[in-house]
């Protein structure tokens, strides 16, 4: 491991406190990393300060309406010459020194690893539910999943996050890397794609970073409004691999889980919230029968649908 070269790339907009924090942990990690590649929306909310304080930094800014979830990672890949790139967003944080070296070691320890996604912790203001939502999607087991495991994982053999991954450069390149034009769910496109290829996708239980959102059912709707958009535009992947199943399984469980500890008045928000999920999720995967009109208001990503 001591010859891999190590870049962390970061989409930002708009960065605030956090950011810092999260590059001095990045600094700070036990495996050293050659460059933070930063891609900034916006040149207005940068901080130039940043860029004195950590040498570390390469910041390229871009417009509002270039952004884009896979071009602009595919983007930044083309400026990293390093044999492991991990993928970061802003508002996660390293929840030990040991992210990157845990995350190497996962992404090497197979050569048909491809990639390596990191276990995601709950914040401190995170509500109940979805503490135990993010125990469900990311357990304290690690695993390596293959196309074998379809039958088993079904959707989640896919399953990868951006919100922390690691990814090797050679395997990404001889694929393609992300899609040039995503709504959102770059990191799951790319991942069935490596499935489809006969490599591996591994989680990573020991490579932690802190990172959950309250969201809204609003939120949760326009969210999910997308994913299936995505899930829509690429039926080479997605086809015959339903997702509804992993959604009602993690229904059942939560709500059997606030049963047994008594905090049954939470029931019909989760049951609410599962509704705008699943409302959203199926407007999204039948977008092209809506009107435009009603796309837009759908929509969390209103820039991808300018022509």
């Amino acid at each position: 491991m001591e010859n891999i070269k190590v870049d962390v790339i970061i989409p930002a907009y708009h960065p605030g406190k956090e950011f810092s924090t999260l590059i001095e942990r990045l600094t700070k990690q036990t495996f050293p990393i050659h460059r933070i590649i930063v891609m900034n929306t916006e040149e207005t909310y940068w901080n130039k300060e940043l860029e004195e304080k950590f040498s570390i930094l390469e910041v390229h800014h871009l417009k509002k309406q270039e952004f884009d979830h896979g071009a602009t990672r595919a983007c930044a890949a083309e400026l990293s010459d390093a044999d492991v790139m991990v993928f970061m967003t802003q508002d996660a944080l390293p929840a030990d020194k040991s992210l990157i070296e845990n995350l190497v070691k996962a992404l090497t320890e197979d050569e048909k690893t491809g990639a390596a996604y990191a276990r995601q912790l709950p914040n401190e203001n995170c509500s109940f539910v979805e503490k135990y939502t993010r125990s469900f999607n990311y357990p304290d087991r690690s695993a390596v999943k293959t196309k074998d495991d379809l039958p088993v994982y079904g959707i989640k053999t896919f399953f990868c996050s951006n919100v922390c991954a690691a990814y090797k450069r050679d395997i990404y390149q001889k694929l393609g890397g992300f899609v040039r034009k995503a709504i959102f769910n770059e990191d799951m496109i790319y991942a069935g794609r490596l499935i489809q290829e006969g490599y591996a996708v591994a989680y990573a239980a020991d490579a932690k970073v802190i990172h959950s959102h309250n969201y809204s059912c609003m939120q949760q709707f326009h969210r999910n409004f997308d994913l299936g958009v995505s899930q829509a535009e690429h039926p080479e992947i997605f086809a015959g691999v339903p997702s509804e199943g992993e959604g009602i399984k993690l229904v059942k469980k939560t709500i059997n889980y606030l049963i047994q500890k008594r905090k049954i008045w939470l029931i019909p928000g989760v049951i609410l919230q599962s509704g705008c999920k699943y409302a959203g999720y199926l407007s999204g995967k039948n977008y092209r029968k809506l009107p435009r009109k009603m796309i837009l208001w759908c929509t969390m990503n209103r820039e991808y649908w300018k022509v």
